[in-house]
């Protein structure tokens, strides 16, 4: 049975949970942020200004540099903020860093889970991919630019600068010393070169990002991105990644031991057909077994394989709390 969490005040247009699911914090038209908590049954514990422009998308740092997170706003400012106070009666939230690019919008960012260093991917409206690296684990107003690339295959020919207008980026899940860093990265875009989702991995021997898989058929590859998730895996021996284009969702394997060439094995099992409009987001739970999508249909959508590996629509939630 639903039960309501919380109130939101007019003009909200993105939430997003912290990664306990303890808090979540809404970002506004007017540019300021709230969060709540569920020590207060998920009453506004903060409410602080960001931007003067409206929040598009919030993003949780990773909770081993506490409480913090990435706000994007609707001209392409990203900024950090953490929550300082000695107690929580006199905790306040503090500006750490502002990212600004004259040229172009920040789509979407994501954060790496931390091995020896906290990682950030930063999807630019110019097709630009932009990685950050955290050089104190105690400042998060320290990042260095480690890596600036395109979303192509082929590094070689030049392509013009596309107009993007989303990007989804989805790091690996798996953790551990001696995991490589990997991200999935799709993009909507006015060339096609740029959209297709790729599985970018540092190679540590020459420092530098390579792609070494497209989750896409030749006959795809125009397909915009509008959503991706990366699978929690556990015990699997590939990887699960959810790619949403026009088309539906596609549920994508990924082995990741590569080959001669350095190119991952991928196999394309599925494609998810119900939403009645565009996909804005998908979202895994913990096991990496059920998976979740929204979109212009206003319904959240359920989904499961079956011991058999056959895909189904589990449940069809809509936005007032409705099942149907």
């Amino acid at each position: 049975m639903e039960r309501e969490l919380a109130t939101l005040d007019k003009g909200a247009q993105c939430c997003s949970w912290n990664y306990c699911g303890q808090r979540f914090a809404v970002g506004y038209d007017d540019g300021s942020v709230a969060v709540h908590d569920s020590d207060s049954s998920f009453s506004r514990s903060s409410k602080f200004k960001v931007h003067a422009d409206g929040i598009m998308n919030i993003i949780w740092i990773p909770p081993e540099f506490g409480d913090a997170i990435a706000c994007i706003c609707i001209d392409g400012t990203l900024s950090l903020w953490e929550e300082v106070g000695e107690d929580a009666h006199s905790v306040s939230w503090k500006q750490c860093k502002v990212f600004e690019s004259n040229t172009s919008r920040v789509l979407d960012v994501q954060f790496g889970l931390p091995t020896r260093y906290l990682k950030m991917v930063a999807a630019y409206s110019d097709g630009l991919v932009k990685v950050y690296e955290l050089l104190d684990l105690l400042e998060l107003n320290k990042w260095q630019l480690q890596a600036e690339f395109q979303n192509v295959v082929d590094s070689v020919s030049i392509f013009g600068k596309p107009t993007c207008i989303t990007a989804s980026v989805a790091w690996s899940p798996r953790r551990g010393e001696s995991q490589q860093s990997r991200f999935a990265l799709g993009f909507n875009s006015d060339l096609s070169q740029f959209n297709s989702c790729k599985i970018w991995e540092f190679e540590e021997a020459h420092q530098r990002w390579l792609p070494v898989a497209e989750l896409a058929f030749p006959a795809d590859t125009d397909d915009r991105v509008h959503a991706l998730a990366w699978a929690p895996n556990i015990g699997r021996p590939f990887e699960v990644i959810a790619v949403a284009s026009c088309k539906g969702i596609a549920i994508w394997h990924v082995w990741l031991n590569s080959g001669i060439d350095g190119r991952l094995s991928t196999e394309k099992v599925v494609l998810l057909s119900g939403h009645d409009n565009e996909i804005w987001q998908l979202e895994w739970d913990v096991s990496g077994m059920t998976l979740a999508s929204t979109g212009g249909d206003g319904l959240v959508r359920l989904w499961q394989s079956n011991l058999n590996g056959v895909w189904q629509e589990q449940a069809a939630l809509d936005c007032s709390g409705g099942q149907q």
